[in-house]
């Protein structure tokens, strides 16, 4: 609150005139019997405001009531016993002295006048936005203006809650208080309040409130973030880089950066709970060729943690074959028999590269291999190994191609005798195999009826297929025969085993004969009784028409 200061001069006179009236009164006035009263009584108003004063007494016989103050006034009206002015433009607090005279003794009455002002300003200093967990927050309050200062309250606010209250001293008037910071505190706002409480005297609570100030509040783990990155890298190919970190809060308002050297890359970040995650992918081209950094960094209130890792990204194309430049179907390389062939592999600077196990002068260069094709080589396979040293490691690529040797039929005699006898009506087959690539279409047909014999399937052999064939092996490349001679032996007919055959037949049928006439003699056998009444007559054959159960006469 500001001092007042020293008065105005023109307000002085009146002053010192109700000072003197005041002080100089006889003794016998405090005894008076009649009072003279001021009305209103200890009166508040607010600055400039104005008000009545009325100036009473019950002495039958007053004279010379007046008001005497150093504030501008003007008499509205008086009466037996009474006076009233209108003073105007209360600005400070002031004294107003009634005086008067009752059968010559002086009368006098004072009363108070309080201003009140409503604060100017209420201003809750600045402080920052974030603000770690664990950490003490001072919050500082400016009020300027404000009266009367014995009635004027600062108070400090986390919402609504109180955290301080303190009467305004001083112009202007400053309040702190100091919040120890919780996650709790996160989102809350903090404000300044005044209450200027003129309830005692009749009017009421004022309150003035301050802008609210928004609090964010913030863990950041001191361990840097969790950084997942391949060692190495191919050009061309791509990965998934990761990177988390734990025990933070807010998770989900950090700020994430991954980059690749000067390169910024694209991040999907998520979090849950206290932990955020951030994944980019990494596409390795020429121009990041080398070794380079990956770095992470989480930022969060002002203050970050970083992590960085290498990733070396390499190139390593091979390795690449190639044949003669007239074979160009390097899947399936075809090639006549005969034919020089010259094989290369090569898989770019600094590859060393071994065809067929033979290795290249030097790393870079490429592998040579020279080859005379022969029907040998048919199905040949030829590997290239590609090895690369990228920062320690050693990287390998292997390839291969298999050579198609492309040459005539041939005929083995090995493989198809040239002779063959069968009997007539056996089954034989006959086993000829020709070789070449493509595999050959191979046919016997009889020299002189034309008519071909199977090969290489079961058949059965008559005398027709007696005599000399002429057996053909064809493929795209040419053409082989070879004459095959097959005799049929014709089958003879031998006495001695007819022979045989008969006495077989005949001894089968004395059996069946001799078995027929003992099953039938076997059926009509005599049937004998034992005559058990008289044990002195012997046994007596039964004849086959007396009936069965029959005593004799």
């Amino acid at each position: 609150m500001v001092p007042l200061g020293p008065l105005p001069g023109a307000c002085w006179t009146p002053l010192i005139s109700l000072l003197l009236v005041y002080c100089l009164l006889p003794p016998g006035s405090q005894g008076q019997k009649f009072l003279l009263e001021v009305e209103p009584k200890d009166l508040v108003v607010p600055a400039g405001g104005s008000l009545l004063v009325n100036c009473s007494t019950q002495c039958p016989n007053p004279e010379l009531i007046s008001l005497e103050t150093f504030l501008p006034k003007k008499p509205v009206g008086n009466g037996p016993g009474w006076a009233a002015f209108w003073l105007s433009n209360v600005t400070v607090d002031s004294k107003v002295l009634c005086s008067g005279f009752c059968n010559g003794s002086q009368m006098a009455s004072s009363s108070n006048i309080t201003v009140y002002r409503f604060p100017k300003h209420v201003e809750l200093a600045s402080m920052s936005p974030w603000k770690p967990v664990g950490k003490n927050l001072t919050l500082r309050c400016l009020v300027t203006g404000g009266a009367p200062r014995t009635h004027l309250s600062v108070l400090l606010l986390r919402g609504e809650e109180v955290l301080s209250r303190q009467l305004a001293v001083g112009e202007p008037a400053e309040v702190t208080a100091t919040v120890l910071v919780s996650r709790n505190d996160h989102g809350a706002n903090f404000s300044c309040r005044t209450e200027l409480d003129l309830r005692p005297q009749g009017l009421g609570l004022f309150q003035n409130n301050s802008a609210p100030s928004h609090l964010r509040t913030f863990v950041l783990p001191v361990m840097p973030p969790r950084l997942i990155v391949p060692r190495f890298l191919e050009v061309g190919t791509s990965w998934l880089v990761d990177c988390t970190l734990d025990g933070l809060f807010p998770a989900s308002e950090a700020q994430v950066q991954l980059a690749l050297g000067d390169q910024v890359l694209n991040p999907e970040v998520s979090s849950q709970g206290d932990t955020l995650k951030a994944t980019a992918t990494v596409t390795a081209n020429t121009e990041l060729e080398g070794t380079r950094k990956i770095v992470c960094n989480v930022t969060l209130g002002g203050e970050s943690q970083e992590t960085q890792e290498n990733l070396t990204i390499y190139s390593f194309w091979g390795p690449i074959m190639n044949l003669s430049e007239t074979i160009r179907n390097l899947s399936e390389p075809t090639v006549l028999e005969g034919t020089t062939v010259n094989v290369t592999c090569a898989a770019g600077a600094r590859v060393q590269v071994m065809l067929d196990g033979a290795p290249a002068v030097t790393p870079g260069q490429l592998a040579l291999l020279q080859l005379n094709v022969t029907q040998k080589d048919d199905k040949r396979s030829i590997f290239c190994n590609a090895t690369l040293e990228v920062d320690g490691m050693v990287l390998h690529r292997n390839r291969s191609v298999q050579l198609r040797v492309l040459y005539g039929p041939k005929i083995d005699p090995a493989k198809c005798p040239q002779h063959f006898t069968w009997k007539d009506r056996t089954t034989q087959v006959l086993q000829c195999q020709a070789s070449g690539n493509p595999v050959p279409q191979l046919q016997c047909l009889h020299k002189v009826s034309k008519v071909p014999v199977p090969v290489g399937v079961p058949f059965r052999v008559t005398l027709k297929h007696n005599g000399t064939y002429y057996c053909w092996a064809v493929n795209s490349q040419g053409t082989y025969n070879i004459t095959v001679v097959i005799n049929v032996q014709a089958r003879n007919r031998n006495p001695l085993t007819i022979t045989i055959i008969m006495a077989v037949f005949v001894t089968l049928g004395f059996l069946i004969v001799t078995a027929a006439l003992v099953y039938v003699f076997r059926g009509r056998s005599d049937i004998y009784r034992v005559n058990r009444g008289n044990n002195f007559l012997p046994l007596k054959s039964k004849q086959p028409d007396e009936a069965l159960g029959q005593q004799p006469s």
